[in-house]
């Protein structure tokens, strides 16, 4: 079970996400860090322990547009760990540079997606990570997008935001149907995890990884539970 530690970004700063509403958030304060500079949230992440991946979500990217910047911001951090970035990508263009990045896994988020054209030409790309986005029991994104799994690209997200930062468990439920319906995919959480009992429970489902966030850092996950799930695999995820 890999765990992947989230950092959302808003307005260049480290916040703390709840439940999807993301006009709320604000910059977060954690006994891991100083500040809500991103690098000083991944470094106090890095102390529990040395985590080869990152989730970074550009949330202002995901609702305007990928800032001039923000790809040059995560240099620092890429240069430590792999990034899985979710900016809002909507477009070939878009992607066609960051593809290029080594240690940067573009993320295709469906809630920013048209159509599934995006998907279509790139699904065989080892890189593309896609996230399929959920409100409640709604999905978010071209309804083709998640209906023809045939589509998905090796790794899937399945992102319930209702369920980020609410301690309410993850959809146990939506992630075994995805699961059966993903094949030999890879299938990583996200959303309502509390502690190494849940990721426990994901990890005899199959699910492959999960992304993390409140449960570091409010000390929910001890060092030694991190270091005992992840099971000494300190090779970069992908």
């Amino acid at each position: 079970m890999h765990i992947i530690p989230v950092l959302d970004i808003k307005d260049g700063l480290v916040v703390r996400a709840h439940m999807g509403n993301r006009a709320a958030y604000r910059p977060i304060e954690t006994p891991l860090s100083p500040t809500a500079d991103i690098l000083d949230v991944a470094q106090g992440l890095r102390q529990l322990y040395p985590f080869p991946a990152f989730y970074v979500a550009e949330l202002d990217a995901i609702q305007q547009g990928l800032a001039a910047g923000a790809l040059e911001r995560l240099k620092p951090l890429v240069a430590v760990a792999d990034v899985w970035l979710d900016a809002g990508f909507a477009s070939l263009h878009q992607l066609e540079g960051v593809l290029t990045m080594d240690g940067v896994w573009p993320v295709l988020g469906s809630e920013s997606q048209a159509d599934t054209s995006v998907l279509g030409h790139l699904s065989g790309n080892p890189r593309l990570v896609l996230s399929l986005d959920f409100r409640g029991d709604e999905f978010v994104g071209p309804p083709a997008l998640f209906e023809n799994a045939d589509l998905w690209p090796a790794r899937v997200i399945v992102m319930t935001l209702r369920r980020v930062g609410s301690n309410a468990g993850p959809d146990f439920e939506r992630l075994t149907e995805i699961k059966r319906r993903a094949g030999d995919r890879a299938v990583i959480a996200a959303g309502g995890i509390r502690h190494a009992a849940d990721l426990e429970q994901l990890e005899a489902l199959g699910i492959s990884a999960a992304l993390v966030a409140t449960s570091l850092h409010n000390g929910s996950l001890s060092p030694e539970a991190i270091s005992s799930l992840m099971n000494g695999n300190d090779s970069r995820t992908g």
